[in-house]
């Protein structure tokens, strides 16, 4: 891979490197984000991260929130496959922002970017409610990627304080036995509060993103609605999405 830019900012090293006609920024070593503009899907974790968003029905996801913004991949994959009306990302990194903005063009009317902690932004937030959070909150030791929060009762009673009645949590995990931990898996009160739980995966990465919907949805559904879209329909040789689905509960 060719190297695009670099910075030192902190004793932190950043890097924007060209993996063919992608771009992909790497912070320390850890690889954050990936764009391409001719090809939205990246292989990688973030299309997991957006898959969630099919189980719903056309035009109803229309306020967005993306905790751990990187370099925007998954903004732009929701931008360009479901048009929200508002996607607010919140990124503690401005360096990321920088990133996001210069390299990786995530600058579009129907996104807000926010340099803030992701954390204490969502607690102390009193706005208007979310269809769809996106917990994807990471930061880098050693060379690897480390979760920031614990996904315990008090995270998951935050992030319900702020979605919608209908609406879908999607968090990332680094193993299988984290997000089977999580709350909204492992505590009876906060599983309750969903109709419908689902563990995706990919042959492409390590990830296990885990799906919380407060309301009751299928896979069939999910599979009808992206088959309506060429470019995430499976029954097409030209498709680049690749998941595993298992519902949890």
């Amino acid at each position: 891979m060719a190297l695009v830019w670099s910075k030192q900012v902190d004793g932190i090293c950043y890097e924007v490197r060209s993996a063919g006609s992608s771009l992909r920024l790497y912070t320390d070593g850890v690889f954050h984000s990936q764009y391409n503009p001719k090809q939205i899907l990246t292989g990688h974790v973030w299309d997991l991260l957006m898959i969630p968003a099919f189980f719903y029905p056309e035009n109803s996801i229309k306020r967005v929130l993306v905790l751990g913004v990187g370099g925007g991949s998954v903004l732009h994959q929701l931008r360009y496959f479901k048009s929200p009306e508002k996607i607010i990302g919140v990124e503690l990194n401005p360096i990321h922002l920088l990133v996001a903005q210069r390299f990786f063009n995530l600058k579009h009317k129907s996104i807000e970017l926010i340099e803030a902690n992701a954390i204490s932004w969502l607690q102390d937030y009193a706005g208007e409610k979310f269809d769809m959070i996106i917990d994807d909150v990471f930061t880098e030791k050693d060379g690897e990627p480390v979760s920031v929060v614990d996904a315990n009762r008090k995270w998951f009673s935050c992030m319900l304080k702020q979605l919608n009645r209908d609406g879908v949590i999607v968090r990332n995990f680094l193993s299988k036995d984290a997000l089977m931990a999580s709350a909204g898996i492992a505590n009876k009160a906060i599983n309750s509060k969903f109709s419908s739980t689902f563990k995706l995966t990919s042959c492409l990465n390590e990830n296990f993103v885990g799906v919380y919907c407060r309301r009751l949805v299928s896979t069939r559904e999910l599979r009808k609605n992206l088959i309506k879209i060429p470019k995430l329909n499976p029954q097409l040789k030209s498709c680049k999405l690749r998941y595993r689905i298992n519902r949890l509960t």
